[in-house]
C-alpha cells in the first residue's frame, strides 16, 4: 500500500496502521479463497461435463469445499465491515487507536447479518 495511513478519513484523521495491516491482511486471505473458488468450480465444471460417475460424485465433496469457502469469505467480509464501524465510532469519540477487538480470538464479533426475507 502506499503510504502508511489514510488521510482524509475519520473526521480528517489518520487511520491507524495496525488497522490497515489488519485490512490488508483480510483481504489477501479473501483473493486467496476466491482464488481457489475459481479452481474448484473450474474442476466441478469439468466433471459436470464429463458426467463419469465418479467424477460427479466428486462433485458433491467440491460443492460443499466451494459453499464453506463462501461462508468464510462472508464472516471475512462482516468482520472487516465490523471492525471498520468499530474504529470510525472509536475515532468520532477522540479515540482513533484503530485496534481491533473480538469477542471470541477468531475476530468473529458475534453479530450476525440480518437478511431480508
Amino acid at each position: 500500500m502506499e503510504g502508511d495511513s489514510f488521510s482524509g478519513m475519520a473526521n480528517g484523521g489518520q487511520v491507524d496502521n495496525k488497522l490497515i495491516q489488519t485490512f490488508h491482511k483480510s483481504f489477501v486471505q479473501v483473493q486467496s479463497i476466491l482464488d481457489q473458488n475459481r479452481m474448484l468450480i473450474n474442476e466441478i465444471n469439468q466433471n459436470h461435463e464429463s458426467r463419469a460417475p465418479d467424477n460427479l460424485t466428486r462433485n458433491v465433496g467440491l460443492i460443499r469445499e466451494l459453499n464453506n469457502n463462501i461462508r468464510r469469505v462472508v464472516g471475512l467480509y462482516a468482520d472487516l465491515s465490523a471492525s471498520f464501524a468499530r474504529t470510525m465510532d472509536a475515532s468520532s469519540e477522540g479515540d482513533s487507536s484503530g485496534t481491533l477487538r473480538s469477542s471470541d480470538g477468531a475476530g468473529r464479533t458475534g453479530q450476525k447479518r440480518v437478511r431480508p426475507g
